[in-house]
């Protein structure tokens, strides 16, 4: 058996989050087009006869609006440090940018190797692609390897290249554990991918959502999430005209808490108004999001 640790980052909207969903086949990191979507460190672990590998798929690294991108910014950081190996996620489309050299001269001073995965491969050229990676040779990565997640285009190659960087011979996780992330924090976080999903680009910024009941009964769960919002304005949004769109959020995170619980869920959503969490540390505590040295 050999196991290890793997740690996925990158700027945000690269499809960090898509690509552990595809790695363990289960969706346990919520997606979207919005860029910063992940929030909190995503353990997953991919199973296979002889190896066993935990990813960490880790919240976007950008430049901090407010307290809560320092909070983000140090977890990602945090990450790249007690781990076997390093995958930097980027969007090919995109580009290098500012943020990108910063981020690529971090990570290669340490001494943990950093393969470069090129995402997105599936909307460019092949031409592209070969002026991409040529272009990305003139940093010292470990191995780079174009995919595409969303299409599941060389991501099993991607495996078999990370298994060579394994150094550990321990079992941590029984095989049907597929992630570390508990049932109530799933459940939030498909609450804000159903907002993220059916509202305007100023609103998933200013949300994040909170479990605070999950009642698992013989037939039934019953699943209680707030909806933190920062503005008296963005909660109307939320709930939309006659609670509109709060019932539509309500039905489409039920439909895939039914399929994490494996049987029907009573959910009940209640939108609070908390006045610029993102830059009060004990709301960011009490939420989850932890300051990391």
């Amino acid at each position: 058996m050999k196991s290890g640790f793997v740690s996925i980052v990158g700027r945000p909207n690269t499809g960090k989050s898509t690509l552990i969903n595809r790695i363990v086949n289960k969706k346990i990191a919520i997606t979207s087009n919005v860029a910063g979507t992940t929030r909190n460190l995503i353990e997953g672990i991919y199973h296979e006869k002889d190896y066993q590998i935990i990813f960490v798929d880790t919240p976007g690294i950008s430049k901090p609006l407010n307290k809560l991108g320092k909070v983000l910014n140090k977890q990602a950081y945090a990450l790249t440090k007690d781990v076997d190996l390093i995958l930097l996620v980027v969007d090919i489309e995109a580009g290098i940018g500012k943020g990108d050299n910063f981020l690529m001269d971090s990570l290669l001073k340490n001494d943990i190797p950093v393969i470069l995965v090129i995402n997105k491969i599936d909307k460019v050229s092949n031409e592209t692609l070969i002026k991409a990676i040529s272009k990305y040779k003139d940093y010292s990565f470990t191995e780079i390897v174009p995919i595409s997640a969303k299409e599941n285009d060389n991501v099993e190659h991607l495996i078999e290249v990370i298994k060579k960087y394994l150094k550990d011979d321990v079992k941590y996780y029984d095989d049907d554990t597929i992630t570390s992330s508990s049932l109530s924090f799933m459940a939030g976080e498909l609450v804000r991918e159903k907002i993220l999903q059916n509202t305007k680009d100023e609103i998933p910024h200013s949300i994040t959502c909170h479990c605070v009941k999950i009642e698992n009964k013989k037939d039934i769960v019953n699943v209680n999430v707030e909806i933190i919002v920062d503005k008296q304005n963005i909660k109307k949004i939320i709930i939309g005209s006659g609670g509109e769109m709060l019932k539509k959020t309500g039905t489409l995170a039920r439909i895939d808490m039914e399929e994490l619980f494996g049987k029907k869920v009573y959910l009940e959503l209640y939108v609070k108004v908390i006045e610029d969490w993102k830059d009060k540390e004990r709301y960011l505590k009490e939420l989850g999001f932890f300051d990391y040295e």
